[in-house]
């Protein structure tokens, strides 16, 4: 097993050192691309690619970059759905960043000239 493939098995999203202190008070904004999104679909084991866009306002924590990718990563091996995995996705990382606000957008290449787009949005969810 190559060294990338190790630390993406063993990767815990629930660590402390994953997520750092916000040192700002003022409001601000963190836009996150990641283009490389990877999963299997539970049905046929066809994979799955998907742009996920993080966009939110930090209130006491901010997510450590590294530890992001490697979050999104894990999910190469996993089957579950379109909307499963945008949901995970969104719970998980707002339940451990608690942000002021959170939008995600997980955004999935067509395949059977179905194109998909999941928007979860907190401001949604009041």
């Amino acid at each position: 097993m190559k060294y990338g493939e190790k630390e993406i098995i063993e990767f815990d999203i629930n660590k402390e050192e994953n997520f750092w202190a916000n040192n700002h008070e003022k409001d601000y904004t963190i836009d996150i691309e990641l283009p490389e999104f990877v999963a299997l679909c539970p049905r046929s084991g066809y994979p799955d690619f998907a742009t996920i866009k993080l966009q939110y306002v930090p209130d006491t924590k901010v997510i450590e970059l590294k530890a992001l990718k490697l979050y999104i990563n894990s999910f190469l091996h996993k089957y579950i759905s379109h909307e499963d995995s945008a949901n995970e996705i969104y719970d998980t990382l707002y339940t451990k960043l608690q942000p002021k606000k959170m939008k995600l957008i997980a955004d999935f290449n067509p395949r059977g000239n179905v194109h998909t787009v999941i928007t979860i949005d907190s401001e949604d969810n009041k």
